[in-house]
């Protein structure tokens, strides 16, 4: 067989495998997405990380302070870029008449600085967990009973929806409830707190940067 003709056979059946895995890979993590947002009202966005990466200390920033070319990203999340994979996500304030004069609507178009300041990083762990805990308005795990799925189950489709960033990935929050070690959130205690970022009386959120990518994941409350 002639050589070319073959290796172009094989760059093929490559490219139809890794499809095959993308599109299981899509669709597992669009399926984990639906029951996730069937309790949340509020908002995803994922885009490509544009700019530098950093979170550390600066001249002007204490430990743990993300570098303000970092919080673009998540200003362009809350204006609602396109996936970057076409992947499905969630926006409920979609069809808000503000929209049209406040492109981050229902969040507040708030300066870098503002925002950065008001944002703390976690570990894997307490993302998980975060991110069961933004089904429930009150960002408790109690909501978990309401699911028709097993708490087992839905951490499983909490662990394939951070899969998408990536072993390496950080994980950030405006919401405080602190856990015994730094970086941690503790949800077994009553008392905590959160930093709003929207028009709303209560928001909370988890954002997610891989080496390429940036996810947000957000719920509002009014009351």
């Amino acid at each position: 067989m002639n050589v070319s003709i073959t290796a172009s056979l094989g760059a093929d059946q490559l490219t139809q495998a890794v499809g095959a895995i993308t599109n299981h890979q899509q669709a597992e993590w669009e399926a984990a997405m639906r029951t996730f947002c069937s309790a949340l009202w509020g908002g995803t966005a994922w885009g490509q990380q544009r700019h530098d990466y950093q979170w550390g200390q600066t001249a002007n920033s204490g430990p743990g302070t993300p570098r303000e070319n970092w919080v673009l990203d998540v200003l362009a999340l809350m204006a609602r870029v396109p996936d970057p994979r076409g992947w499905v996500g969630l926006d409920d304030a979609a069809q808000s008449p503000e929209r049209e004069a406040s492109p981050t609507y229902p969040f507040v178009a708030h300066p870098p600085e503002y925002i950065a300041r008001r944002l703390q990083d976690i570990d894997r762990d307490s993302a998980e967990n975060l991110l069961l805990a933004l089904t429930d308005d009150g960002c408790t795990l109690s909501n978990l009973s309401r699911f028709a799925e097993s708490e087992e189950e839905l951490r499983a489709m909490a662990r394939t929806i951070l899969a998408r960033c990536g072993d390496s990935a950080s994980f950030h929050t405006n919401i405080n409830k602190p856990g015994h070690v730094s970086g941690t959130l503790d949800f077994t205690s009553s008392g905590w707190a959160y930093s709003p970022l929207s028009v709303y009386s209560e928001d909370y959120g988890l954002i997610v940067f891989s080496d390429t990518e940036v996810g947000m994941f957000w719920n509002f409350a009014d009351y």
